[in-house]
C-alpha cells in the first residue's frame, strides 16, 4: 500500500472530525536536555532540546515531540514526529478489550526533518501489562521520502517504581523497521532511566535526572552504522 499525503491526511481527517465530542481525560508538556558523545553517522558529541506534548482523549491518544539538535561541529538541525490514534472502541461503540488488550486503534505518524517527510499509517494497540504506566505497539506502512517505502513496527512503555522515598521511570521505545533494496533492516531499542528529584526541590511536576542509552543497529538504514550511545539526561515536566 502506497501512502500518500492524501491517506494521512484523511487519516487525520478522521481523528478531526472528532472534536465535537471530544473530551480530554490527560495530557503532559515537557522539556528535555540531553548531551551525548557516542552518536552514528554525524558528529559523535550532540546535544539534544527536546519539547515533547502528550495527551489522551476519549476518541484516542496523541504524541508529538520536536528535537533541535546541536553538534559541537557546529551543525544544527530540527526533527519532528506527530503521531494521532483514533480509537476503534469509540469509533465503533463497542468494548474491544480482550486478555492483555485494553484498546485498538487506527494510527499514523508524520516525521519531518530537514528536507525530508515520512508518512506512516496502521493500527495499535493498547495493552494493560502489570506494573506498566503504559505499554503501546504500532505496526506501520511506511512511505519514506527518499529511501525505498518499507514496514516498522514500534513497541513503547512506561514503568514508574519506587525505592524507598525516590520515584523512578524506566521508559523508552523499540522501532525495526524492514530492509528494502536500498537500506538495511535497522531496530532501535532507546530507553531512559530516571530519578524524579521534583521531590527533593519541592516542584509538583516531575523533573528528572537520569540517562538515556541509544542501542541502534544500522542507523538510518546504514548497514554497519551501529550506536551505542549514553547520554545525560534532564527533563522537567509541566
Amino acid at each position: 500500500m502506497k501512502i500518500t499525503t492524501k491517506t494521512f491526511c484523511i487519516l487525520g481527517g478522521a481523528v478531526l472530525s472528532t472534536a465535537v465530542s471530544a473530551e480530554q481525560q490527560w495530557s503532559d508538556f515537557s522539556l528535555s536536555y540531553l548531551k551525548g558523545s557516542d552518536y552514528e553517522v554525524v558528529d559523535p558529541d550532540q546535544q539534544t532540546i527536546t519539547v515533547e506534548h502528550a495527551s489522551g482523549h476519549n476518541w484516542g491518544d496523541n504524541f508529538f515531540f520536536v528535537d533541535r539538535l546541536k553538534s559541537d561541529d557546529g551543525d544544527t538541525s530540527t526533527y519532528f514526529e506527530l503521531s494521532p490514534r483514533l480509537s476503534l472502541g469509540y469509533v465503533t461503540g463497542a468494548d474491544l478489550s480482550f486478555g492483555l488488550v485494553k484498546d485498538l486503534f487506527l494510527t499514523g505518524t508524520w516525521e519531518s526533518g530537514d528536507g525530508f517527510d515520512n508518512y506512516m499509517a496502521g493500527v495499535g494497540v493498547s495493552l494493560d501489562l502489570p506494573g506498566f504506566q503504559y505499554a503501546n505497539a504500532n505496526f506501520y506502512q511506511v512511505n519514506n521520502d527518499h529511501t525505498a517505502d518499507d514496514v516498522m513496527v514500534t513497541l513503547t512503555w512506561g514503568v514508574p517504581f519506587t525505592i524507598s522515598d525516590s520515584e523512578f521511570l524506566y521508559d523508552g521505545f523499540i522501532d525495526w523497521s524492514s530492509a528494502e533494496s536500498d537500506h538495511a533492516s535497522e531496530t532501535n531499542f532507546t530507553s531512559q532511566l530516571k530519578w524524579n528529584a521534583g521531590k527533593l526541590i519541592g516542584t509538583k511536576s516531575p523533573v528528572y535526572v537520569g540517562v538515556e542509552y541509544s542501542h541502534w543497529s544500522n542507523k538510518f538504514g546504514i548497514k554497519g552504522a551501529d550506536e551505542r550511545n549514553p547520554a545525560l539526561l534532564l527533563k522537567w515536566h509541566f
